[in-house]
């Protein structure tokens, strides 16, 4: 029997705007303010920094991806070059990862459709789009991929319009903005009013928003030219996502004094507000649904492909490997609707806290697929002989300082979750799920290994019996 492949239909339009979708959403409409509340205007400074170190993560992946492309990519590279328990932990840490990413956006989802219907439960909306986002998922990639760009493209066109919105607003003559300048970055207790701690303590909020750009790496199995392709996402789309975060907040934060910015409702909405737009938080509210859509599509896609590639490398049911006629993992997909299924079930019971429960969970897994790339690709390197090195595609910068230093970062974004108490449960959380995956993957390899001692026994006894 032929095994079973995925087809490669994605294209660098594809990929581009998949890696967007994943990375841009609720998280820079609702999720910045927390981090302005904390940093107040360097929270530009912590987003740039951020972004920076991003750059550095893609571009550990992108070497180890175009020099060896596996379906699992970043699980498997763990894998390869650290060890098989690391991999199988990384690979389950995403997928868990996208899970909770996943029921927090279908909370926000419910949350957003409230306002327009406030009488309907909020339980009916959850089960709604999971179904939908399921269906989208079962069409061919092309379908799914097709369905991610225009999502993605009416947020990137709604980002670009309120930037314009709030460009108008600070040059222009407008009434209650006649204060809105630069000077709002500095004249409000400083550039950081909350002095280091509070910039300090605004990289876990930051560096989740960056969360789901690695879907690059497992979308390069279904990549028509990934030689090109890859390369391209990887150098553009950490550096776009900086500029939709930093300049959005930056002219937010020139026409608000930091310490009003989430006060007097979203200042999304006051921009349009301003503008004598008409249905202000409506369009706003259609804004924030795309968002959430788009990530949702995004993730459930990321999670697909990572369940088949560790189904590929017998770190998980090997039925999670079968394909439709139009080569999408049938299985993986399902497991996902159940899981989203949870989350309705869950939306029921505890609607109220879910959404910010999920996303301090989610937070120390994030760290934990970035640091586990680095360190993949930095032992790769000195696995690697001087011949193996010059046929690198795509060379990671100033090797081995970059990683080295970016490491480091990591582990230092995972002190800053120990180290405030309103972060610390994800920590405590995010550990406690490496220990109990790491008992699995124990617990599974003695299972195979007792099979394994049992065949061996039946094998000798058959041969002992003809003789």
């Amino acid at each position: 029997m032929e095994e079973q492949e995925l087809k490669k239909k994605l294209t660098s339009r594809h990929i581009f705007f998949i890696a967007l979708g994943s990375a841009i959403g609720t998280g820079l409409f609702y999720g910045a303010a927390e981090g302005i509340k904390l940093a107040g205007p360097s929270v530009l400074l912590a987003y740039f920094i951020g972004g920076i170190v991003i750059f550095m993560v893609m571009r550990a992946l992108g070497e180890m991806v175009l020099y060896k492309p596996i379906s699992d990519s970043f699980a498997g590279y763990a894998s390869n070059y650290l060890s098989p328990v690391f991999g199988f932990i990384t690979g389950w840490m995403y997928v868990i990862e996208m899970i909770l990413v996943c029921l927090a956006d279908v909370t926000a989802f419910s949350i957003y459709m409230k306002f327009w219907y406030p009488g309907v439960s909020p339980w009916i909306w959850s089960l709604g789009i999971t179904l939908i986002i399921g269906a989208i998922n079962l069409f061919s990639v092309k379908i799914f991929a097709e369905v991610e760009f225009f999502l993605t493209l009416l947020k990137i066109i709604a980002i670009f319009l309120m930037i314009a919105g709030g460009c108008v607003l600070l040059f222009g003559n407008f009434e209650g903005f006649e204060s809105s300048n630069i000077n709002n970055l500095w004249i409000n207790g400083g550039f950081m009013p909350n002095g280091i701690s509070g910039f300090i303590s605004s990289f876990a909020i930051v560096m989740f928003a960056f969360g789901g750009i690695e879907i690059i790496g497992l979308a390069a199995g279904e990549t028509k030219n990934p030689d090109k392709d890859i390369p391209r996402a990887i150098n553009s789309v950490p550096f776009r996502i900086l500029f939709f975060y930093v300049l959005v907040l930056g002219v937010i934060l020139c026409l608000f004094p930091w310490n009003r910015i989430g006060t007097e409702g979203s200042p999304f909405v006051v921009i349009f507000e301003n503008l004598h737009i008409e249905f202000a938080a409506h369009v706003l509210n259609v804004v924030v649904i795309v968002a959430a859509i788009s990530a949702i599509n995004s993730d459930v896609y990321g999670a697909v492909r990572m369940m088949y590639g560790l189904a590929k490398q017998k770190q998980a049911p090997s039925i999670l490997t079968k394909l439709t006629s139009h080569s999408v993992p049938i299985a993986g997909i399902s497991a996902m609707i159940a899981f989203l299924l949870i989350g309705v079930v869950l939306n029921y019971f505890y609607h109220d806290i879910l959404f910010f429960m999920i996303a301090a969970i989610a937070t120390f897994v994030t760290i934990w697929v970035w640091l586990i790339i680095l360190f993949a690709e930095f032992f790769m390197r000195k696995k690697m002989t001087l011949e193996e090195k010059q046929k690198l595609k795509f060379r990671m910068p100033f090797w081995p300082v970059t990683p080295i230093l970016t490491i480091l970062f990591m582990f230092f974004v995972i002190g800053v979750l120990g180290y405030f108490e309103e972060t610390r449960i994800s920590l405590l959380i995010g550990i406690l799920l490496v220990v109990v995956l790491f008992i699995s993957y124990w617990l599974m390899n003695k299972k195979k290994q007792l099979l394994a001692v049992k065949k061996d026994e039946e094998e000798v006894v058959y041969l002992h019996g003809n003789d």
